[in-house]
């Protein structure tokens, strides 16, 4: 399957990546998708303390404040924040960087480039400029009737194939296809667990759908892989196949509750989505906030 679909991506094999499909006409194009103005935010609260799935949390730390006896005057209240970027918690997005598999980055670019100083090649340079698009939300647990998938738990090309259908919505070329499985109602309603050891995604059979629509993004409210892993030997099928074969950007642990209750309330499931990555020099990935324009 790697070659594959690493043939049928061989126009995402630059720097870029499948972001060449989003082409400044789509992105124009992806404006009219704003209707009522609505803005909805797809990212999760940074988290501070640690849990189950978050064993080394954002650090947040007042650097500055006034005290109850402060002076007259101009005073400046000041904090400082570091985070582990590719953690099971907080929304971010993978770099093209990201991922190295039998001793390559995307697109056959040695692992050596990625140094002890930072990644000097495939880094969030290549998405300094944000990435601007029309957004299509395919909901699975809706289409299944359920609340969530349950950890462990695919989403098949057929899953993604019925719900265009079930939604009246098609995934076009250049589009940012983002894929709910319910992980954060899940988290909020029961509670964290251990989602490196369990958790639902994509079954790597699902990127022959991608792969067919030539998506330039693909984000989802869990990590995108299941785990356990449906390959052996391969911890992150989804991660491999996606980055490093077919050249997508993918966004980690998003929250879609309130885009999909606002979906649902417009009766429209497309939207204009914009990424905006910090700009971080030679770093495999960043923490995101996306907002979807409706």
């Amino acid at each position: 399957m790697y070659r594959r679909l690493h043939a049928r991506s061989a126009w995402a094999s630059d720097a870029r990546g499948a972001l060449n499909a989003l082409t400044p006409a789509r992105v124009a194009a992806a404006a009219q998708e704003v209707r009522t103005g609505r803005t909805v935010t797809l990212a999760a609260p940074v988290e501070t303390r640690p849990g189950p799935d978050n064993p080394t949390p954002a650090k947040h730390r007042m650097s500055g404040r006034p005290g109850e006896d402060a002076p007259d005057g101009l005073h400046f209240a000041r904090d400082s924040f570091a985070m582990n970027v590719h953690g099971d918690a907080d929304s971010h997005l993978d770099a093209l960087c990201h991922v190295i598999y039998d001793g390559t980055l995307h697109g056959g670019v040695p692992a050596s480039t990625v140094t002890a100083g930072g990644a000097t090649a495939l880094s969030l340079e290549a998405v300094r400029d944000g990435i601007v698009g029309r957004g299509v939300l395919l909901d699975v647990p809706r289409l299944r009737g359920v609340p969530w998938l349950e950890p462990g738990d695919h989403v098949t090309a057929g899953d993604l194939a019925a719900a265009e259908g079930a939604q009246g919505v098609r995934v076009r070329e250049g589009d940012l296809l983002l894929v709910r499985v319910g992980h954060r109602r899940r988290r909020a309603a029961l509670g964290a667990w251990d989602a490196a050891s369990r958790r639902t995604g994509l079954h790597p059979t699902a990127l022959e759908f991608l792969a067919d629509r030539r998506v330039a993004v693909l984000g989802g409210d869990g990590n995108n892989d299941t785990a356990p892993s449906s390959t052996d030997g391969v911890g992150f099928p989804v991660h491999v196949l996606a980055i490093h074969a077919m050249g997508l950007h993918l966004l980690d642990y998003l929250q879609f509750e309130d885009l999909a209750r606002a979906c649902e309330s417009e009766g429209r499931w497309s939207f204009l989505c914009v990424i905006a990555p910090l700009g971080l020099p030679d770093a495999t990935g960043s923490p995101v906030n996306p907002i979807a324009v409706l």
